[in-house]
């Protein structure tokens, strides 16, 4: 099966379209006859953009949140409103109590308040590998010590009145089983490029991974480690890879320069099949 990626809301925004960015990521899928909803972006700016591309927000069938920050998951209470029968699948991890934190300064960076509590009817948590249907799943992180990569971003969840490293236990990412192989939808890859591909080699042993799409958090990164994770696409024979939003410009010129035609930019209003 084949499926079709529209970019719905990135940083890059589109003046021919006359559509406009935010920082943050949507994605709506179209796979066989099921049209997926992967994010938000940071307001209801996706809604007027799914409009200007000639999407209805009633028509999605599966919303997916990639992880529990603001600018994926802000939007989600006006697609409850638009939207009366799909469903958003959310990691049982998934808090809304997520903050960077640096020092005594304390930034909340989570989902929108109370979010659970208001729409439990419409909200799926989910835990362990989980299907979503035939060819399409929702895979979580299996690798131990990630809180290590909270420390290292400073980002921290609250429990109990008390900050601890974020282990990213609430990001997923949603894999797709195409005629090319497996695809790869990770909106900020906060768990580590290398590491989210293994998680998905060793949940699907004996299929390929073809192609990897979202943010791989590399604004903040070294060019060492931006050319570490260039090399981890080469050994892995990842065929494309589709990134933007926190990846940023300096980290994907990088990229492109040692992958070539392999790596491609999102943008808002930007198409093209998997």
């Amino acid at each position: 099966m084949k499926g079709k990626v529209t970019v719905i809301v990135d940083n890059i925004s589109n003046e021919l379209l006359n559509l406009t960015g935010e920082w943050g990521l949507c994605l709506l899928i179209e796979y066989g006859d099921k049209k997926l909803l992967l994010d938000t972006g940071g307001s209801n700016l996706y809604l007027n953009n799914l409009k200007g591309l000639g999407f209805d927000v009633s028509q999605i069938d599966y919303g997916i949140l990639s992880h529990a920050h603001y600018d994926h998951g802000n939007g989600i209470p006006g697609f409850f409103e638009n939207n009366n029968r799909a469903k958003f699948y959310l990691r049982d991890g998934a808090v809304d109590k997520c903050y960077h934190k640096k020092k005594y300064f304390k930034k909340y960076i989570g989902l929108p308040k109370n979010l659970l509590k208001k729409y439990p009817d419409r909200i799926e948590l989910i835990s362990g590998d989980y299907k979503l249907f035939d060819g399409a799943y929702l895979i979580p992180h299996k690798t131990s010590g990630l809180d290590a990569n909270g420390i290292r971003e400073k980002m921290y969840v609250k429990r109990n009145h008390r900050f601890y490293p974020d282990s990213f236990s609430h990001e997923q990412s949603l894999v797709l089983d195409t005629d090319n192989g497996l695809v790869i939808f990770n909106s900020c890859s906060h768990g580590g490029v290398e590491n989210i591909i293994n998680e998905v080699q060793v949940t699907f042993p004996d299929k390929r991974i073809s192609a990897y799409i979202g943010g791989l958090h590399l604004f903040n990164k070294s060019e060492e480690e931006i050319l570490a994770v260039a090399q981890a696409f080469r050994d892995k024979k990842i065929d494309y890879i589709w990134t933007g939003h926190c990846t940023k410009n300096r980290a994907y010129n990088i990229l492109k320069e040692e992958l070539g035609e392999k790596v491609n930019q999102l943008n808002v209003g930007l198409q093209f099949n998997v």
